[in-house]
């Protein structure tokens, strides 16, 4: 469920936010709450993992932070090769009417690359590797 841009975050995401505030200090990316998983896995769309996307989706537009805060945040909480992507997506607020695997996201992976973040070899290995087909 996406919260509208003009209306208040639900009473629920507020309290979610403020309990992942008190404990991290922030509202950590998806990679820390659920360490072990991949960005497509169903988790994401449903359930627990989609309600913290949810918040931290609320949290995060409503910082209002500028493109060198939000590469500082994800400083203190780099992500796994197979998160870049998305990443990316939240770095520099990508509306893409395609499908993520039709986008080309080259001149992004260069520039977070340069960041030291890794590489668009090592997101693509980290994202196909077999060990996720044995979960899927």
């Amino acid at each position: 469920m996406n919260t509208p841009a003009h209306s208040e975050p639900d009473t629920h995401i507020v309290k979610e936010i403020e309990r992942l505030v008190s404990q991290y200090g922030q509202v950590p990316p998806p990679w820390v709450v659920l360490p072990d998983t991949h960005p497509y896995d169903i988790c994401w769309r449903v359930g627990g993992g989609e309600f913290h996307t949810e918040v931290f989706h609320s949290w995060w537009k409503n910082l209002n932070f500028e493109e060198s805060q939000r590469i500082e945040y994800f400083r203190n909480w780099p992500p796994p090769p197979r998160w870049l992507a998305w990443m990316i997506d939240v770095i520099w607020d990508l509306s893409r009417d395609e499908c993520p695997e039709e986008f080309d996201y080259s001149v992004y992976f260069e520039q977070i690359e340069s960041l030291g973040f890794g590489t668009q070899s090592q997101y693509q290995a980290d994202l196909e590797d077999p060990h996720w087909c044995e979960r899927f």
